[in-house]
């Protein structure tokens, strides 16, 4: 799946819901309860990274994406510092690991597509190397098949089968809440979809991986049935600002991948959460600078995805111009930590009542999206050829992660 399709059956399931709400009060004032860092045995484990593990290099997989020609012409507007990687590389595991481990996160939240996928193939392994660097692994599942709904309880018990219990849950990321509690934790994307969609031209088609809440309904509940006698919670976090849906369909609350839905909004969609008792996990992220396609269709409804946070026009020649992106991606990430942190720490929400919190990063390695912690080459370090190229490498290529670092490490201090 193209990654910018990730975006508007999101928005478009909650948004208008949402927004015929009033906004709730200003992000309440710290709470005096004890610091996090003492009411969870590791927290660290509840900041986890949005992992990827779907890049080749023999053949090309991925790295072509929207049309580009590897190895110089990529699908991606920055150059990682490895280069184009394979993620079957060992030695690449390794090092991700370890910059994972410096800034502060605990665990990853790893890209799953289906027991019979290539990244599939790649778990054990990738497993082994976080175990190693004490990482803990959670998944989501993604819709790798227009029945993918349908196959949600066979997929999460999969996952716990193979991932935890013939791994004796060595490095199984279990969730803990406020009172001790632990279970696993999953999300999945395009969990809430409406049933059509209707494009520029007024042309209506039927969404064809749509599930109607009764079907995640059924799902939901065989899964929590089937794993009652084996852990003190299972936690379900849906994709989705439609909250009376995800409620209707048996989840715990919300978690999303949308860059798009800006920090100053999250205020809203938590006092909804709240309403209905409904968890939720908004993202620490850098905004978004997407790959476009370089040849669309002629006659298509595509739009290239503006540059997030401000929508800025940015001139990639200029050090000027670089200079104020990176500082606007900074701000988001500064942004978007503290607002998600004081969210799920208010005392007025759900979160803080139910004694939940878990801080998703988005992304480590998604460079489609242009979203990724994981460092880039420096600028200087670009090619004659990667700098003919255009892309957006910034002076200091890991900014991003030490940014995030700095902000993990102050919270747990």
């Amino acid at each position: 799946m193209a990654p910018w399709s990730r975006r508007s059956f999101v928005r478009s399931a909650g948004l208008a819901a949402a927004g015929a709400l009033t906004c709730g009060p200003a992000l309440v004032a710290a709470q005096r309860r004890p610091p996090l860092s003492s009411r969870y045995s590791d927290l660290r484990r509840h900041f986890l990274f949005e992992y990827y593990p779907w890049y080749r290099n023999d053949p090309w997989e991925h790295w072509p994406e929207g049309g580009h020609h590897p190895p110089a012409d990529f699908g991606s507007n920055f150059v990682p510092a490895l280069g184009l990687y394979d993620s079957r590389s060992t030695a690449v595991m390794e090092r991700h690991a370890r910059w994972i481990a410096e800034s502060g996160a605990g665990a990853i939240d790893v890209s799953w597509w289906g027991p019979d996928s290539n990244v599939n193939e790649v778990i054990p392994t990738l497993m082994d190397v976080m175990k190693a660097h004490d990482i803990h692994v959670a998944f989501y599942v993604e819709p790798y098949a227009d029945d993918h709904a349908r196959n949600y309880a066979r997929d999460v018990l999969y996952l716990i089968k193979n991932y935890g219990d013939r791994r004796h849950w060595d490095c199984f990321l279990l969730h803990e809440y406020e009172d001790a509690t632990t279970g696993p934790i999953f999300k999945s994307f395009r969990t809430i979809l409406p049933d059509t969609s209707t494009d520029c031209h007024g042309v209506t088609t039927p969404i064809t991986d749509y599930a109607a809440d009764d079907v995640w309904k059924r799902q939901t509940d065989a899964v929590r049935e089937t794993l009652r006698h084996d852990f003190d919670r299972v936690t379900l976090l849906a994709d989705s600002l439609h909250v009376g849906r995800t409620q209707a369909g048996g989840f715990d609350g919300i978690a999303l991948f949308d860059n798009y839905v800006t920090p100053d909004t999250w205020r809203l969609h938590a006092d909804n959460c709240t309403a209905r008792n409904l968890l939720f996990s908004f993202q620490v992220n850098p905004g978004f600078d997407s790959i476009v396609f370089p040849h669309p269709e002629p006659d298509t409804c595509y739009k290239p995805p503006a540059f997030s946070p401000g929508g800025g026009v940015y001139d990639w020649t200029r050090a000027g111009d670089r200079a104020a992106a990176q500082d606007a991606s900074r701000g988001r990430i500064a942004e978007s930590f503290k607002t998600t942190v004081g969210l799920q720490t208010s005392a007025a929400l759900s979160n803080a009542k139910r004694g939940f919190f878990l801080v998703y990063i988005n992304s480590f390695n998604e460079w489609h999206e242009g979203h990724q912690f994981e460092p880039m080459k420096d600028r200087a370090n670009l090619s004659s050829e990667e700098r003919a190229l255009g892309y957006h490498n910034p002076e200091n290529g890991r900014y991003r992660l030490d940014a995030l670092r700095d902000l993990v490490q102050e919270l747990v201090a």
